[in-house]
């Protein structure tokens, strides 16, 4: 029973986290985007 129970809020927390995922892939896809146009990876390269 307990060992269930684990199972079933494993599988909860990865559906939920998933649907965070999901949900906010637009906005890192942006925010990747707009670090691009900035320059940052080369900074970060350079030092």
């Amino acid at each position: 029973m307990a060992r269930r129970l684990l199972i079933t809020q494993a599988l909860v927390a990865g559906a939920v986290t998933l649907g965070i995922l999901v949900k906010e892939f637009p906005g890192l896809v942006r925010e990747i985007r707009i670090w691009r146009m900035v320059g940052l990876r080369s900074r970060t390269a350079r030092s």
